[in-house]
């Protein structure tokens, strides 16, 4: 990913220095596996092991370009890196990589960066989450419109709205976690999978090792519907983000004005407007989700390799797998901060209920001519009359209010009280049921 997109901790689990690390880690633990099963000598062992971290601990960008020169005469990554390895180690490096394949390397070190990344987005949804549940209860009773096709329906509270995207990230949460269950395998079988040249049990131990499972049928790869699903989970919890940050974006239009994204001093909108005050996060938010989404397509085609293994997926993996969860990190954080010092307008909120001259409330008011006995058919059509008739003369001299022409029709005059009328028209009945929906999410 490019730096503007980037924070540095993701970042370095996808850096070179990290792979090596992991991939020497993965060696050095089946040696001592294979050590403890009497098939390479201790001793040998412990050197490689010595040796091995001395090399790593000292690991800079000349090891990077010595492996790099390596790769560059042998074209195979891992045979570079075990040639590295086996300056630094000497003899005993002939033990290393026993009854191994690449893939047994390649695939275990990505399931350790991809559990490494996944840790970081986890704590990156309890920040997020955190900041939408302060917020959904300061704006618990701040009364705003809801909207259904773009259009004023019904009043509703703001806190339900921000409550309803935590429920949302808080499910994309579990989601998060399944999908870190499902891709913290392990896998070394050798090549084709068989266990022909190695044992189950080093499998066994270098997962217990690295915090891994071992894979229940490995073929020479781990297999990638389990990459598939971990993308399928990254391209869910995009789209929750790029719904909220729609949401803030239609909030933050000059005719709506309800909420905006905070303006910092010294911030400019436009090169060529001075007065501009763009959602400049929001829209960043949703070009970055479309990104993330991308990269399931291919996670999702990489399932289908030929047999028991091709190289088709690598290349994939080597963009979508960095890309995707650096991406994700930066969006996250981003999302966060925007919530946390989201500007919230209460009373243009209120204003904007009532700019319709109160239709809003028709749905209440139909309940209540049904109430009074009238059919639900002729109470539509009393209900619907009033109200077409107040949007259609909006801010023209004759124009009246929602509540004026329910009263001058006969039908609703003779059967409704004026404090029938009142509470149908109130506001605040939208939020009786707050405290309940609040319950339910938070506990």
């Amino acid at each position: 990913m490019v730096p503007r997109y980037s924070r540095p901790r993701m970042t370095a689990i996808w850096s070179p220095v990290n792979r090596y690390r992991i991939w020497f880690e993965i060696e050095a633990l089946a040696c001592e596996a294979l050590a403890r099963r009497g098939e390479i000598p201790e001793e040998a062992a412990k050197v490689i092991r010595t040796k091995g971290d001395a090399a790593m601990a000292a690991f800079s960008d000349a090891d990077v370009a010595r492996i790099d020169e390596i790769e560059a005469e042998t074209r195979h990554d891992v045979i570079a890196f075990l040639t590295w390895l086996a300056e630094k180690v000497g003899p005993e490096s002939r033990f290393v990589h026993m009854g191994m394949t690449s893939s047994d390397v390649l695939d275990t070190c990505l399931a350790v960066q991809l559990t490494q990344a996944t840790d970081i987005l986890l704590e990156d949804m309890d920040i997020l989450l955190a900041a939408l549940k302060k917020r959904a209860h300061e704006h618990k009773h701040t009364v705003t419109i809801g909207r259904s096709h773009g259009i004023h329906a019904e009043p509703m509270s703001f806190g339900q709205k921000l409550a309803g995207h935590y429920a949302e990230f808080a499910r994309n949460r579990r989601r998060l976690e399944v999908a870190r269950e499902e891709i913290a395998i392990c896998a070394i079988s050798g090549a084709v999978g068989t266990y022909a040249h190695i044992s189950p049990e080093v499998e066994e131990y270098v997962a217990k090792h690295l915090g891994l499972k071992a894979e229940s049928v490995s073929t020479q790869v781990i297999p990638r519907d389990r990459h598939a699903a971990f993308f399928c989970a990254l391209g869910v919890i995009a789209s929750g983000i790029e719904r909220l940050a729609t949401e803030v974006r239609h909030l933050q239009r000059s005719e709506v004005r309800e909420a905006e994204e905070f303006f910092h001093a010294g911030q400019k909108g436009s090169s060529a407007m001075p007065h501009k005050r763009n959602p400049v996060l929001s829209e960043n938010l949703t070009g970055l989700a479309r990104l993330i989404r991308s990269y399931v397509t291919p996670a999702l085609e990489n399932v289908a390799l030929w047999h028991e293994r091709d190289i088709s997926h690598s290349s994939v993996e080597r963009n979508i797998c960095p890309d995707g969860t650096i991406t994700l990190d930066f969006a996250l954080a981003r999302l966060s901060g925007m919530m946390e010092k989201l500007v919230v307008y209460p009373d243009q909120m209120l204003a904007n209920v009532e700019s319709l001259g109160g239709v809003v409330h028709s749905g209440e008011v139909l309940l209540v001519l049904a109430r009074a006995g009238i059919s639900r058919e002729d109470a539509y059509r009393i209900v619907q009359r009033a109200a077409m008739e107040t949007w259609t003369k909006l801010g023209t001299p004759e124009g009246r209010t929602f509540r004026e022409n329910l009263e001058a029709d006969p039908a609703v005059a003779e059967r409704v009280e004026k404090a029938v009328l009142d509470d149908a028209l109130d506001p605040a009945r939208h939020l009786r049921a707050v405290d309940q929906i609040f319950a339910r999410i938070f506990g």
